[in-house]
């Protein structure tokens, strides 16, 4: 039998968790008026303040062509602006993680980008889009897909062994339990 691959074995581990926080940020219902996507803008930008240094680790990056350009914390600050929306700020926990762990992290955080196709789309029926709002969910210019295989094979590309693996995959639950928490929080619902 075939090995999966790191980043088919981040997918098959993180399936049922990266479904309950689809249903979890739907359910906060960000595309109903401007209001509600201000504090999808906080979530996303508290999410993205906490991966940004993972883009600039230099062992990561090293080995990861391209890793600083694909930070999108800088269009998260440019939608906040557009919207004049504040930082969250209050007493969100930041949690830390090793540089193996960050692999699954950034599986998470890359990831969403091809889901946010979805959201995208429906951030467009409140008039937000790439030039003003939501400039964080749109596209690479490479395309959705086509980044993402890119990303992907660049994680399965990485040389790790076993113990960095179960690393990796303990930060993909790690970026999605934060996410959950970081949703919640901002949106005032209890767990």
């Amino acid at each position: 039998m075939n090995k999966l691959t790191l980043s088919e074995a981040l997918k098959e581990h993180s399936r049922t968790t990266h479904d309950a926080v689809d249903h979890l940020v739907m359910s906060m219902q960000p595309f109903a008026n401007h209001d509600n996507y201000r504090k999808f803008l906080q979530t996303q930008f508290e999410f993205h303040s906490t991966v940004n240094p993972i883009y600039h680790n230099e062992k990561l990056a090293a080995q990861f062509e391209g890793l600083a350009e694909l930070s999108r914390l800088e269009r998260v600050k440019s939608d906040m602006k557009d919207l004049q929306v504040t930082a969250y700020g209050k007493d969100v926990e930041v949690p830390s993680y090793t540089d193996d762990e960050a692999i699954g992290w950034l599986y998470c955080v890359e990831g969403s980008n091809v889901g946010a196709a979805i959201l995208y789309k429906e951030a467009g029926k409140i008039d937000l889009n790439d030039d003003f709002g939501a400039a964080h969910l749109a596209a690479h210019p490479d395309g959705r897909m086509p980044h993402w295989r890119s990303v992907k094979a660049k994680i399965d590309a990485l040389p790790i062994n076993d113990e960095q693996r179960q690393a990796a995959m303990k930060g993909a639950d790690d970026a999605f339990a934060y996410f959950k928490r970081v949703v919640r929080k901002v949106y005032g619902v209890a767990e």
